[in-house]
Parts: structure tokens; C-alpha cells; sequence
């Protein structure tokens, strides 16, 4: 006969006030609805344990910032075999909307907010958004294009030095 033993573990409580000393640094580079949840999931996270955070938004990732674009992120499974659907479906007219749609719809379900209310819970929470200066180059952005509570347009190396010691993420 066996018998399990279970060990209370202590429980544990963020000090929410305490500054950690702690940074992470996620670089957002791909702007799909699929792929703009990980990066704020995470600093989201982050935020709620006390860790200064701060995203840098490049190349496609500049979609999750742009007015235009932010709330209209799209799913599509074309070459994603993640997506457990035969790739040939992918490229039929509607499969993009549809796959979109349901995405939409699972997310929302858990409660989790669309892209602009994230960034704003984010920001609310103290994270920080910055934009790459170089994308914006390429793709003809100005701030005025982009989500009013991004801090600014900078370089790399600034974005670097401003998350000196920082855990990064690339997303």
C-alpha cells in the first residue's frame, strides 16, 4: 500500500511595490494575430511581477502599432503546420478571414484582450514601447502613424543601451 504525501508549499505573493532590479527587452518582429500575443503575454507577465519591461516593435511587428493596422491583425495557417490544417486550405479564398475569426474568438473567450486594449494595459502598468527607427525608414512611418503611447521612434543601438543588463526575448 502506498500512500502520497502532499507538502504544503508556502505560498508565494509578489511584492508588487518592490523594484526587482530586473529588466527584459522583448523585440516584436512579426505583426500576425498569432504572433503579436506571445511578446505581450510575456510583459504582461513581467509587469505583474515587478520586471521594468520594455518592447521594441520592428519590421512586421510594426503592425501591432500602427493605427491602421493594430485592431486588424490577421491569422492566416499558410505555411504554419502549427495551425493542424492541411497546407492547401490555406491558399483558398476566405481561409484567412475564417482562420482570423476563430482565433478572435478562442482568444476572447479566455479574456484576453485584443492587441490595442494589451498595449494600453501595458503601458497603464508601466511597460514601455518603443519603435524601431530603421522599420519606420523603410515602411515611411512617422509617430503620428503610430500608437499614441509609444515613447518613440529609436535605433537599435539606443534601444540597446536603454535595456543595458535586460533579459532580451526576440519574437
Amino acid at each position: 500500500m502506498s500512500t502520497t504525501a502532499t507538502a504544503t508549499l508556502p505560498t508565494v505573493v509578489p511584492d508588487f511595490d518592490a523594484d526587482t532590479g530586473r529588466k527584459l527587452a522583448i523585440i516584436c518582429s512579426k505583426g500576425s494575430l498569432d504572433m503579436a500575443y506571445p511578446g505581450l503575454v510575456l510583459a504582461n507577465a513581467a509587469l505583474g511581477e515587478g520586471v521594468e519591461t520594455h518592447l521594441f516593435f520592428t519590421f512586421w511587428g510594426f503592425d501591432m502599432i500602427t493605427k491602421s493596422r493594430m485592431a486588424d491583425l490577421k491569422f492566416t495557417p499558410v505555411g504554419n503546420p502549427a495551425a493542424h490544417l492541411p497546407q492547401g486550405l490555406g491558399g483558398l479564398p476566405g481561409v484567412t478571414a475564417f482562420a482570423t475569426h476563430q482565433l478572435r474568438k478562442q482568444i476572447a473567450e479566455l479574456g484576453v484582450p485584443d492587441v490595442p486594449e494589451f498595449l494600453d494595459q501595458i503601458v497603464a502598468s508601466g511597460g514601455h514601447l518603443w519603435a524601431c527607427r530603421m522599420s519606420a525608414d523603410l515602411m515611411h512611418l512617422t509617430e503620428d502613424d503610430l500608437y499614441e503611447q509609444v515613447e518613440g521612434i529609436i535605433s537599435a543601438a539606443d534601444f540597446i543601451e536603454k535595456t543595458d543588463g535586460a533579459q532580451l526575448l526576440f519574437i
